[in-house]
């Protein structure tokens, strides 16, 4: 590891490791997500139209059920959470909302890219826009909370003055 790493960053780093490898599977080899028995001699599979395929699962939603909507809209989002949640945490260079959501936007074009390679899934840009949201809203809730953690910080530290004049 680098040198001056913390132990959070250390537990990060592993969470963040783990965590990828757990994407990387769902979005590449999950037997459960349509993964399995692919033909490498199929066309690939892409949708470069932005909400494309967001709107056919709205329009579809009854065919589909929602459990399609879910798992292709909300799921695409809320799986890269974790990503923006950790990536200021791992990363000095990725403290900046613009720095994080372009690397998870490059981890989520080099996954779209893998599936249009391997021809598992598919390229899909609603897939990419909807997981560079998700990043952001994972960085986003980190800088709450670290605001939220400053205030009370900053609360308590006054209340420990106030008892000293007190006193």
């Amino acid at each position: 590891m680098i040198r001056g790493t913390t132990k959070t960053q250390k537990i990060s780093w592993l969470i963040f490791i783990l965590y990828l490898i757990a994407i990387l599977y769902y979005t590449i080899f999950a037997e459960s997500m349509g993964r399995a028995n692919t033909d490498p001699t199929d066309d690939p599979r892409f949708n470069l139209i932005l909400f494309n395929e967001i709107n056919r699962f709205i329009v579809y939603r009854e065919q589909l059920g929602m459990k399609a909507f879910m798992l292709n809209v909300v799921g695409n989002c809320v799986a890269f959470i974790p990503g923006g949640f950790l990536l200021p945490v791992i990363s000095r260079r990725c403290r900046s909302f613009i720095s994080c959501t372009l690397v998870g936007f490059v981890i989520s074009f080099f996954i779209e890219c893998t599936q249009l390679i391997f021809r598992v899934g598919s390229f899909d840009v609603d897939d990419l826009m909807l997981n560079t949201l998700g990043v952001a809203i994972g960085f986003i809730m980190n800088a709450a909370i670290k605001k939220f953690r400053a205030f009370r910080k900053r609360k308590k530290e006054s209340r420990i003055v106030k008892i000293r004049k007190i006193g």
